[in-house]
This record gives C-alpha cells, structure tokens and sequence, in this order.
C-alpha cells in the first residue's frame, strides 16, 4: 500500500540559491556556449571563476561513456574543493541535452543471447492460447460445455501471458532499458557513487520527503540550463528574467486540462491521468483564488486554439504530443510547459515541432520538458510547481526541485534557475501551496 505523507510533520530543505553557488557549465567545442556563459555571468554577477569549461560532443546527445570520462569525472574533479559551495549546475547552449542508456556487460549479453529464443516461443504461445480462446467465442455446446472450455483456455492464456511478460522485463532488466535520461536530471546526482541506473532515482529535494530521509544521504543538486533554437532567443531569456524580476511577472494564467476526473479511492494514485488533470484544474483554483491572477481554464478535451491565449504570464496544458499549438502571445517573463512525452526531446533543430523548442521561440522566458518518455509521473505537479513560484520565495531552479518527484530521469528544465518571477510581487503564501490532488497518494515509501 501506498501510504499518504503528511505535510505538516515535514521539515523542508534550505533554499535562497545565490549567484555564488551556481556553476555554469560550457563545451569548448560550441564557441557559442562560451559567449552565451559569459553573457550570463555579467547578467547575474557570478564569479567568473564558477565556470567549467568541458571538452564535450556538440550534438544534443551524449553517450554514456562520454557522459561518466569527459563530463561528470571533469565536473568532480574541478569542483572537489568546494563541493560544499555547490548547490545548482546550470548547463548552457551546446552542452548535450541526452545522455544514452548503460551498455550490457558480456555476461548479461550471454543471458541476452539466451533469453531471446524463449521471449520468441513465449510470443508464438501467447498467440496459439489467444487463437483457441476466440474459437470458443459465443458458442455453449451442450450442456454449456464451450464456456467451461473458454474458462480454462482463458487461464491459460492468462498464465502464458505472465510467462511472456517476466521474460520481457528480464530481457529489459538485462538490457539496461531506460537507462538512459536527460544529462541535467542525472547531474542532479553528480556526487552519488554507482547508484542504479535503469528508470529513475526519488528526488531527495522533494518538498514531501521527511527530512529523515535526506539526512546523511548524499546531496542532491539543483540543475538547470540555458538553451534553445538560437543564441539570440538564449540571451533574450535571461535579459528577460533579470528584468521581469524587477517589478514582477504581470498577465494572464492560462490552464489546459481535459476533465479527466481524479477519483482518490481509485486505481490512480494521483499520477496518472486524472491525478494531473485534477492538479491543472488546483493550479488554476490556486492562482485565481487566493492568488488574485486572471485565470483562464478550459476544462475541455479540446486544447486552445491558434492566438487563444494573449498576455499570457503562465500556461500548463496538455495533450498535444510533440504538435505545437501557436495559441500565445507572450508577456516578457512568461513560464509555460506543456504536458506531453517528447516536448524536450530536441531544443534546437529547426523544423521541430516539440513544445519546449517552439515555446521559448514564441517568447517564452522558462519551460520544462521530458528529452524521452517520462510517463505523467516524470512531471512536476502544476499546482505544485506552479505554486511555489507563486510564492515570491523561490527561484525557477528551486520550485523544479521542490516539486519533480525524480533525478537520474528524462525531465529538463529551461531557464535562468535564479529567475524569482514574483518576488516583487508575491501572490500567495507558502502555506497555500498543498499536495496535489487532494487525497493522492505518495510515490515515495509505498510497499
């Protein structure tokens, strides 16, 4: 069972990132990553002895291999004398985006080698139980005797499809399947030593995690980058987010949820579907009331239209997989991401039609994204994330990492992680911001 944390019994980690405490991460190899790093060290008066110059592939993707010798053991090694001073890696323009999977060793592609033939009979079975199951479909023959027979060949089906699945998730736990994730969520575990690579690490920066559970534990890092489709569309985010900051993000809300109704008794622990619906429609009740914003919620399947959306300050929405919608006019400092599996897959290439990539060419100052398929629970909660910025306390950096359940995964966050849109003007209080949905229940110490 999966049990409910209690918020109030909860003792959340230190916050306040300063200039000081960021590293600024550039590839030698993309002269721009260079002048986008100086760029933003004279915007945020960091140190300019906080940037690590990496030799790194200019690609979007990184191999594991490249990833532990020419990233992360560079990375340690420049930072071991003052590990303590770090809290927030923040990688820029031109350093790789996805890092590949872990690479079967020669026993496990033994095992490989045998276990396919086995996956392949188990296949051909299946198929043989599913073929005699529909041939007693509808008949009764006398005495009912087809149902009794339906009966027993349906069992079997049933056990031969078990057999075929253990086999397959054997197959994927040899062949290290979705190892592999986006480079700043595994860089959240920079200073974690041989931890377990396939599928994803609990994010011990949660604000729902007690704090018995982080004590003695490795620390992890916040993260973070600056990137986009052009060099130009960098430098206007981070203007923006000094700017902005200033007086305050000003605008409109704008949620996209479907009415998909969250059920708390139900099979949906508050991460599927319904769970992240209900948390869209919280966000919006949230920042309307007590928050004072103007909200717009469309709690239709259908998403906004084309220019829908002016003076848009905040948007969440889904679900539009890697299909741009041009519904936005944006406000300078606007935060938006939408909720679909391959948004951040790519920040760069031209002709993409992901969210992340075309949102901040549309002028949006942050957004977030999976670079793979993270399932809805490689997501922050809207309401959550949402409402920590809200609060005026917390920088772009610190609300992703107080509110996305896992590192070592697939999610990216974009943007100045010093960004406080609201810390000019605050709209509600931290005790206002809740678990989301009510009644979900926690993902973090189930048994």
């Amino acid at each position: 069972m999966l049990r409910i944390l209690l918020l109030a019994t909860f003792a959340l980690p230190a916050c306040a990132l300063e200039p000081g405490e960021i590293i600024v991460l550039s590839n030698k190899n993309v002269p721009a990553s260079k002048e986008l790093a100086d760029y933003y060290l004279n915007a945020r008066s960091i140190p300019a002895e906080n940037v690590v110059t990496l030799d790194l592939p200019k690609d979007e993707d990184i191999s594991r291999k490249d990833y532990d010798e020419k990233l992360v053991a560079p990375l340690r090694e420049a930072l071991s004398k003052r590990k303590g001073k770090v809290k927030c890696l923040l990688a820029m323009y031109g350093v790789p985006l996805r890092v590949g999977g872990a690479s079967p060793s020669s026993t496990e592609q033994e095992e490989l080698k045998k276990l396919e033939p086995q996956i392949k009979e188990a296949e051909e079975l299946v198929k043989e139980a599913e073929a005699a199951v529909k041939k007693l479909e509808g008949q009764r023959g006398l005495f009912g005797i087809a149902i009794v027979l339906r009966k027993e060949r349906q069992k079997e089906l049933d056990t031969r499809r078990r057999t075929r699945e253990g086999l397959s998730r054997r197959r994927g736990v040899l062949s290290h399947a979705e190892s592999h994730a986006a480079v700043d969520s595994e860089l959240m575990l920079l200073w974690w030593d041989k931890y377990e690579l396939r599928r994803w690490q609990v994010n011990l920066n949660h604000f729902q995690i007690p704090e018995s559970e982080r004590k003695d534990k490795t620390v992890v890092l916040l993260t973070s980058r600056l990137d986009g489709p052009s060099i130009e569309v960098v430098k206007r985010m981070i203007d923006d987010a000094v700017a902005v900051e200033k007086t305050g993000l000003k605008g409109k809300v704008y949620v996209d949820a479907r009415g998909i109704r969250f059920d708390p008794k139900g099979q949906d622990t508050g991460h599927g579907y319904g769970g992240y619906d209900q948390s869209m429609r919280d966000m919006a009740a949230l920042l309307k009331e007590p928050g004072n914003m103007d909200v717009v919620l469309d709690d239709k399947n259908e998403l906004f239209s084309v220019g829908a959306c002016p003076e848009c300050a905040l948007y969440c929405g889904w679900y539009s997989h890697a299909n741009f919608i041009d519904s936005f006019k944006f406000v300078r400092g606007a935060v938006a991401w939408h909720l679909a599996s391959s948004e951040a897959v790519s920040l760069r290439r031209a002709d993409a039609k992901y969210w992340c990539k075309n949102l901040l060419e549309k002028g949006a100052c942050a957004t977030l994204g999976p670079v793979a398929e993270p399932y809805t629970i490689g997501f922050p909660k809207p309401a959550e994330f949402f409402g920590f910025l809200a609060t005026g306390q917390y920088t772009l950096a610190e609300s992703y990492g107080k509110t996305v359940l896992f590192s070592s995964w697939m999610g990216t966050l974009v943007g100045d992680p010093l960004y406080n849109p609201f810390k000019a003007n605050p709209r509600i209080k931290e005790d206002d911001v809740k678990p989301s949905p009510k009644g979900g229940r926690s993902p973090f110490f189930g048994k």
